[in-house]
C-alpha cells in the first residue's frame, strides 16, 4: 500500500493501517529527530505525539504535498514544542545535561565527519540539509514542513553548506 492509501485507510478508522503507516514511519523519523533532539526518549515521545495528531487529523490532509512532507512537518513542530518545554525545564533544574544520540552505523571517517559538522551547524540549517539531501524533500516541502519562507530555506542552506565546506576544509588541513 502506498503511504496515500494507508492515510485514506486511517481517516476510515482503520487502526491495523494506522500501524503500518507507524511502522513504517519511525525509523526515518528517529533518525530525522535525532538531528533535532539529543535524548533518544524524547524522540519516542516526538514520534507517539506525532502520530496522535496523525491519528487524530488524517482527515484534514489536503493533499497538496506528499504524505512524507505533512507528516515529517507535524513532527518538526512537535519537536519544536517539546524542546521549548524540555529547555523550560532545564532552566529550573540545577544540572540539565543532555544525553548523545548515536547512530551505530556511523562509524566511517566520512559519517563522523559530516555529523560532526552537522553538529556544528544551527538547528533549522541542519535540519534543512537533512530534509533535503538526506530525505530528498523539496525547497518547496521544506519550506511548508518547516511554516519558513522558500527564500529563507534557500539562505538557510546556501550557509549550512559554506559552513559544512569549511568544516571539511578544516578536516582535510587537519589530516
Amino acid at each position: 500500500m502506498s503511504d496515500s492509501q494507508w492515510l485514506e485507510s486511517v481517516v476510515r478508522g482503520d487502526r491495523r493501517a494506522f500501524e503500518e503507516l507507524y511502522l513504517n514511519y519511525h525509523p526515518r523519523l528517529a533518525k530525522f529527530l535525532s538531528r533535532i533532539a539529543r535524548r533518544s526518549e524524547s524522540i519516542d515521545e516526538i514520534i507517539n505525539d506525532t502520530f496522535m495528531v496523525v491519528w487524530q487529523h488524517a482527515g484534514d490532509f489536503r493533499h497538496s504535498s506528499r504524505v512524507s512532507t505533512w507528516i515529517f512537518g507535524i513532527a518538526y513542530r512537535v519537536a519544536l514544542k517539546s524542546l521549548r518545554q524540555h529547555e523550560r525545564w532545564l532552566a529550573a533544574s540545577s544540572d540539565g545535561q543532555f544525553e548523545r544520540v548515536t547512530d551505530p552505523t556511523q562509524e566511517t571517517e566520512e559519517h563522523n565527519w559530516l555529523a560532526q559538522g552537522l553538529d556544528r551547524l544551527p538547528q533549522k540549517q541542519r535540519l534543512g540539509i537533512m530534509l533535503t539531501y538526506h530525505w530528498g524533500h523539496s525547497l518547496r516541502e521544506v519550506a511548508v514542513m518547516t511554516d519558513s519562507p522558500l527564500g529563507t530555506v534557500k539562505a538557510r542552506l546556501f550557509h549550512a553548506r559554506a559552513k559544512l565546506r569549511a568544516h571539511l576544509s578544516e578536516h582535510l588541513n587537519g589530516s
